[in-house]
This record gives C-alpha cells, structure tokens and sequence, in this order.
C-alpha cells in the first residue's frame, strides 16, 4: 500500500517481533524514549500471552518504510473490548449497539494495561509522522473497523492527529515533582499542616503494626522476588474478580531483557513478606506500576505505593513519579493533575459529529475539573 506522495511503503506486522528491535528503538529514542514502548517490553506483552487476539488484543503493528529504512511505525491492536484502556469510550460502544452497529473491533494505538503518557507514533520526523497518521486511517478504512484511538499521547502524536482532523479527548492524571527536596522531611515541609499530619499518620500506622520494607533493583530483583511480586499482584486483581492482565512469563521477561527499569519494594512482618510494589524507572523518572498484598494492613498500600517511592526518588534524585490513571486520593499524597489526551476517530459520520459534540463538552468539564483541583492543592501557600 504505497504512499506515493511521500514513497512511503506501509507494511503491517502480525506481531511486534516482526519489527527489527533496532530499527524500533532508533525510532523510539528519537522521539524522546519511554520504558513502555520499547521493543523488547511490547514484544514480552506479546510473547507471554498477555496482549494477544485470545486476550482481545490483535497486534496490527504499522511501518512506513522508504529505501528499506523503517521511517515511522506505531503499535495497533484490533481490539473485540475496551478493558484496560484507561481511556473510556463503554457508553460510544454502548450507543452503537442500540443502534445495531458494531463497534468492535475497533482499532488502538497505545501500550496494552500501561496509561502512561509517552510517544505513540515512532517516526523520523514531522512528515513521517504525519504519513504514518495517513496510513492509519486508510487501513482502517479498507479494514472497516469502526474507530481508530490512539492514547495517551505526546505532543507531536497529538498535533499529528488533529491536523489529520481526529478528534481529541482530555483526562486527569496526577504526577509528582520533585523540588530538590534534601530528604522526606523537606517535603513534608511543604506541605499544608492537614496534609503533612495526615501522612505522618498513615505512615506511623504502618510502622506500629510492625511492617518495615526493602527495595531491590534492576538484577538485584531474585527471581524469588519476582515469584512473590506476582503472587501479590495476582491476589489483588482476583479478590476483585478478575484475572490479572500480565501472565507470570511477562515478568520473568521483564527481569531478563529489561531489568535496569525495576525498582521493588517487599514489605515485611514478623519475618514475613506479606505485600510489594513494582515501580517502573528510566531516565529521572518513576512510575508507578503494580501492586499487591498477602495481607491487610490499615495504610499499607499508601505506604507502599507512595511514600516508599516517594523517598526513594527523593533520595536518588528523580524528577517525577507518575502515579497513573485517576485518583484524587493521589493529591492527598502530593501528587498534582496533568492533563493527558489521546485522539480518535470514527468511522459513521453520524457518530463521529455526536462523539465531537460530547468531547466538546467534557473538555470544558475536564478544564473546571482541573482548576477545582487545583484550588485544593496540598502545598502550603507561600506569603508574598
């Protein structure tokens, strides 16, 4: 399927290990890197049968090449659901149904389970990118699937869409700064006395009931580490009914191909492990991934999901810690609103006019949403 205004050749890929890890990385690091795009870390998605067509995950991986050079590419999936998405469009679904349409399958351009913002559409530069947008929507066109998403873009990924004429939908995430703070104290300094009293007591809950922690990083993660991270992170998602998304051969991939990006955190008792968090790092920054516990304990998951990577960062001179998809419990923690977006398309113009008219209104909801949130900041308030 050339592209003869640019001679650009699409091909699309039935798996990401059909795209040359090389090539994909290049492309990756020139559009500013992230953990969760590399190659290695969709690949081991695949591979492990996390994000597969029997999990509702069809890869459709799309290159643009020029001269056998892979000039862009992006992740696509043909997804037969919506879960694990984190951006969602259940009552889009919903409305075409109702009306007899189908609107699965649809196509996804994001990181299967992972809403972290980061680059979607790899690319050389401005005019690759935008040709990689073009083939896009022409495959999905010739495919006939009802809409195309891409979420949780940057920037570029998203000025790309928009003059493709997709149309752009806001949500809230809450991120962490750190402002040079010398240790946990100096940041707890910064904050109001509510909140700071409020942290001290959570955490002085989980001291008295006689839980300490350790860390582990990148190769110094044992298997025995991972084997226990999963039984955590396992339990969780099936006392909520659900198999967890990530099988167990995910993370023994992870811990084999890229053990640099893992930090652990193992909470103990009475010579017990009883719960783990697993934080996502590269480049200065920190994410918040996985967690999960073997027993409950009033404030742990605080404990373990933020004031532990909080202080760790902290005392490793990370920039941010990104805390994921919603939570305004998170700004209790010091964790502020960032407005992410993602772009989309449909195909039934009737459908596509009626989405624009709602996104229109819930972006000025996000905007008021923002503004509220941000009048409730837990940071004290400086004299002029």
């Amino acid at each position: 399927m050339p592209d003869l205004s640019n001679d650009y050749v699409t091909r699309v890929l039935a798996t990401p290990s059909d795209v040359d890890a090389r090539a994909w990385d290049a492309l990756l690091a020139n559009a500013g890197g992230s953990p969760f795009m590399r190659h290695a870390f969709l690949v081991a998605q695949h591979e492990s049968g996390s994000a597969v067509r029997d999990t509702g995950w069809s890869p459709q991986f799309v290159t643009l090449w020029r001269d056998g050079e892979l000039e862009a590419a992006c992740p696509l999936y043909l997804k037969s659901h919506s879960y694990g998405e984190y951006v969602f469009d259940w009552a889009w679904a919903n409305a075409y149904e109702q009306h007899g349409l189908r609107y699965y399958p649809k196509a996804l351009t994001a990181v299967p389970f992972t809403p972290v913002p980061g680059p979607r559409l790899l690319a050389r530069d401005a005019q690759a990118r935008a040709a990689l947008v073009r083939s896009v929507l022409t495959w999905c066109r010739q495919k006939k699937a009802s809409s195309w998403h891409l979420l949780f873009g940057t920037d570029e990924d998203v000025a790309a869409c928009s003059e493709a004429g997709m149309m752009l939908r806001h949500t809230v995430q809450f991120h962490w700064i750190n402002a040079r703070y010398a240790d946990f104290d100096a940041f707890l300094a910064s904050l109001t006395q509510e909140k700071r009293k409020k942290i001290r007591q959570e955490r002085r809950k989980v001291a008295a009931a006689g839980v300490t922690f350790r860390h582990a990083q990148g190769a110094a993660i044992t298997r025995e580490d991972w084997d226990f991270f999963y039984r955590c992170y396992e339990r969780t998602y099936l006392e909520h009914g659900n198999p967890p998304y990530l099988t167990r051969d995910f993370f023994h991939r992870m811990a084999t191909a890229m053990p640099e990006n893992w930090l652990l955190f193992i909470a103990e008792r009475d010579g017990k492990r009883i719960a783990s968090s697993l934080i996502a790092i590269a480049d200065g920054v920190a994410y918040g991934r996985y967690w999960g516990a073997l027993q409950r304990v009033d404030c742990l998951h605080f404990e373990a999901c933020y004031y532990q990577p909080l202080a760790w960062c902290i005392a490793n001179g990370f920039s941010r810690f990104e805390g994921g998809a919603q939570g305004e419990h998170k700004m209790a923690r010091a964790l502020m609103p960032v407005k992410t977006t993602s772009a989309h398309w449909l195909a039934h113009p009737a459908f596509a006019d009626a989405v624009e008219q709602f996104l229109q209104r819930e972006g000025r909801g996000i905007e008021n949403y923002l503004e509220h949130l941000e009048a409730r900041s837990p940071f004290r308030h400086e004299d002029p």
